[in-house]
């Protein structure tokens, strides 16, 4: 969710199970007070906040201890999630987010899990060796610190990219839990353009994979076959575990959480 979803999060909120992580994001046009707001609905509401550290937008270590120290005020510091960001050129001293995590800041105001971000198709302003050299110095940074790790990752349509990569993570010693991030169910065309501007593959044979066709853009998907061929692929290889979801609500928060209440009842 963003700041600006707190009404959106009020009326969902009787459909998504107590203690859910929800992620709370650190845009550019939003600000501290917007942030923090976001992250006290989240727990006021019963779930668990998981805010966003975006380190090329913070302009200095003195804004980066305000936010910790205002979210640990609100009991919503436990769980954060570690990001570079979008912008091109840091605001400040942080150019990633092994730089925030190698400030020993983020335990000093009371973090224990440290949620970094994995991308299983690659990212497309950096090179694939860079990506695995930072997830590992990462990883590394984290344990030092005496800090959990989980590996949350870009949404994906395809299992293919998706289980290779998995497997590529646990080869490198890597053994934190990942949270594979999948769409909720929204409009196709603004599923495509989220792929397309996060460089996310989305052909017409893996679209069609996922459940829609590129020729019929007017209606909805839901990430079904995604999910049921992943729980296949991962549970049939233990040594792929622990692997969960991590849902991105770009069709509204309410119908992310009733998607996911009708997908379990199918299944039981």
């Amino acid at each position: 969710m963003t700041g600006k979803d707190i009404p959106s999060l009020q009326d969902a909120a009787s459909s998504i199970p107590a203690g859910t992580k929800i992620n709370v994001t650190f845009l550019g046009n939003e600000d501290l007070e917007m942030r923090v707001a976001a992250a006290k609905a989240v727990k006021d509401l019963g779930f668990t906040p998981v805010p966003h550290i975006s380190a090329r937008r913070l302009e200095s270590q003195a804004q980066l201890e305000e936010f910790l120290d205002r979210l640990q005020q609100i009991g919503a510091t436990e769980h954060v999630f570690s990001v570079g960001g979008d912008p091109s050129e840091p605001a400040g001293p942080y150019p990633d987010s092994l730089s925030v995590i190698r400030t020993g800041l983020l335990q000093k105001y009371g973090a224990k899990e440290v949620s970094i971000a994995g991308y299983p198709e690659g990212h497309p302003d950096i090179a694939d060796d860079v990506l695995w050299r930072h997830l590992e110095d990462k990883s590394q940074a984290l344990k030092e610190h005496g800090l959990d790790a989980v590996v949350l990752t870009q949404f994906s349509f395809d299992t293919d990219p998706v289980t290779t990569w998995i497997d590529q993570v646990r080869s490198r010693g890597i053994a934190s839990e990942i949270r594979i991030g999948t769409p909720g169910p929204a409009g196709i065309k603004r599923l495509l353009g989220f792929a397309r501007r996060f460089g996310i593959g989305a052909n017409a044979m893996i679209v069609k994979k996922y459940g829609f066709s590129l020729t019929n853009l007017m209606g909805t998907a839901g990430p079904e076959r995604f999910v049921s061929d992943l729980s296949s692929l991962t549970g049939a290889d233990p040594a792929r575990e622990p692997v969960k979801l991590h849902f991105y609500t770009f069709g509204g928060l309410r119908a992310s959480a009733e998607w996911v209440h009708e997908y379990r009842f199918a299944q039981s």
